[in-house]
């Protein structure tokens, strides 16, 4: 059986997907004009990693991990979906080209997206951190 901290780390991603679907349209609405589409994305990804970390500060107690690397599991998960989602997104539905959606995760061409990926990895560790309840270590008895 699964643990049930799987079950809430999916919801809570399911909050964060939310979250950067809203801040991706804003940022095309608001910030594109500005600044350019590339540059957009790239602010995007620190404000999209501010974003993530609100949800996991928000939500890491819920999620009731027990362990730190229960924490980095959960960080890896929400990695996945997350690229998951982004790939499916770009290919199914708004029809990108494969260089267009690896542009973003690419440092060379500009893209921060590997970052803000690892990042997210980390949150739901940091988050438990800030709140103060970082998990006890299992040890082997």
């Amino acid at each position: 059986m699964t643990p049930m901290f799987l079950f809430r780390a999916v919801a809570v991603w399911l909050v964060i997907i939310a979250a950067e679907t809203v801040h991706g349209v804003l940022r095309g609405i608001l910030l594109v004009p500005l600044v350019g589409d590339p540059h957009a994305r790239q602010i995007g990804v620190f404000v999209g990693s501010l974003l993530v970390f609100a949800v996991a500060f928000l939500g890491i107690r819920w999620i009731a991990t027990g362990t730190r690397l229960q924490l980095l599991g959960v960080g890896v998960l929400w990695v996945v979906l997350t690229v998951l989602f982004e790939i499916g997104l770009g290919r199914l539905v708004l029809g990108l080209p494969w260089e267009r959606i690896t542009e973003d995760y690419d440092a060379s061409r500009g893209g921060f997206l590997a970052f803000g990926l690892l990042f997210m990895a980390m949150s739901p560790l940091l988050a438990a951190g800030v709140r103060g309840t970082p998990p006890r270590l299992k040890r082997r008895g």
